[in-house]
């Protein structure tokens, strides 16, 4: 489990498609040993499984059909900064919130505007243009995560919605690498998607009086 919070940018060492899954490669130096094979390392927000490269500075992973097929994974090129983040330990501070690395879809950029561009300690506004169907899982003032960057959702407007997002963010993760148009993986808030099954099937299908005798009620 992961909680958005980016530890570091990697760079894109390649991308080779191999008989079985295609294979990336990332050149990662502050995460050197702090990985083992078989760790989970999210990759601008995809949960991927960690495998060996080389050296400890660098590590590898394999991508499965859904993983092209949901991500903007293989679109990446050599040289290409991402964000990295290794999971959460059991009982650490969620700065963040919950991120599964499960991506739900891609969006695209529309714009990442200065708010006060004739200061250098300025925050920004990014627009993010949304598929249809993850709409109903974003909320204004909710969470979502952006190539696994935990933001706070501030309008929305239609499948546009727009991201205040502060200097620190700007500086410490891809955005600054991003151009209009640019691709990026999204995944809703998981408690979103929770609570809209509960409201597809109610709690009168399941809320029986034998059920909360069974459960102790």
């Amino acid at each position: 489990m992961f909680t958005g919070l980016i530890e570091t940018i990697g760079t894109v060492l390649s991308l080779q498609p191999t008989e079985g899954a295609t294979r990336l490669t990332i050149a990662a130096p502050q995460l050197a040993g702090r990985w083992k094979v078989g760790d989970s390392i999210a990759v601008n927000g995809v949960c991927l499984t960690a495998l060996v490269a080389g050296d400890e500075a660098r590590f590898a992973a394999d991508l499965a059909d859904e993983t092209i097929r949901r991500t903007t994974l293989t679109s990446l090129q050599a040289g290409t900064p991402i964000n990295l983040e290794l999971p959460t330990p059991a009982g650490s501070p969620l700065g963040g919130h919950v991120v599964q690395g499960h991506v739900d879809a891609t969006g695209k950029l529309v714009s990442l505007v200065q708010l006060h561009p004739d200061h250098e300690h300025t925050d920004w506004r990014m627009t993010i243009e949304i598929p249809v169907a993850i709409a109903p899982y974003i909320v204004p003032q909710g969470s979502i995560t952006i190539d696994g960057i935990s933001l706070t959702v501030a309008k929305v407007d239609g499948l546009r919605i727009e991201i205040a997002v502060i200097p620190h963010t700007y500086k410490a993760t891809n955005l600054h690498s991003l151009v209009a148009g640019s691709p990026v993986n999204l995944e809703t808030d998981v408690l979103s998607k929770y609570a809209a099954q509960q409201t597809a099937h109610p709690a009168k299908d399941w809320l029986t009086v034998d059920y909360l005798i069974a459960n102790g009620y």
